[in-house]
């Protein structure tokens, strides 16, 4: 599947201009969850997958993480890392989540937001994060509500035999 929109230039610059874009962790909706849910990243070595403009990534460094790798398929994305949030303590990477290679034992915490709908298989990133993590390791991550990745078209989907199936959002309409 590998879906990289983001380095469409039509697409890259509508998504520059969202709010997460501009003003970062702040801008982000799910950012004041999901922060909660972050464990302490001192002298902590950090995966972050999908990681986009490096928002993350600059984020667990500020917070005493040892080091960071951010890993997105986009290389758009990451030249604006670099610009935005870069530090020696983060290595980017350009490359799809699926080609990562998850060493055994590498990280201690690893994060990632709004990035596991692209992916073909959750089942085996989740055995690849279990298999980089450190014992006690951290795994936090947020994933799209159905609402943003439903078909939008606002009407009935019929089956073969011409009968009402269901609501592309069901209740959320």
């Amino acid at each position: 599947m590998k879906e990289n929109k983001y380095d469409d230039d039509r697409f890259f610059s509508q998504y520059a201009q969202m709010s997460r874009s501009v003003e970062g962790l702040q801008g982000a909706g799910e950012w004041h969850i999901l922060q909660k849910m972050l464990p302490d990243f001192t002298d902590k070595r950090v995966l972050d997958l999908g990681c986009g403009f490096g928002w993350h990534c600059i984020y667990a460094i500020e917070h005493g993480a040892k080091c960071v790798t951010g890993i997105d398929i986009s290389g758009k994305m990451l030249e604006e890392a670099q610009k935005r949030n870069s530090s020696p303590l983060i290595e980017y990477k350009c490359m799809a989540i699926e080609d990562f290679d998850f060493q055994p034992d590498t990280y201690d915490i690893v994060i990632s937001s709004l990035t596991f709908h692209y992916l073909e298989s959750f089942i085996n990133i989740c055995r690849k994060v279990n298999s980089c993590l450190t014992a006690g390791g951290s795994f936090v991550f947020s994933v799209e509500h159905p609402i943003f990745t439903a078909y939008g078209n606002q009407d009935w989907y019929y089956d073969q035999d011409g009968k009402r199936a269901y609501w592309p959002v069901d209740r959320y309409f």
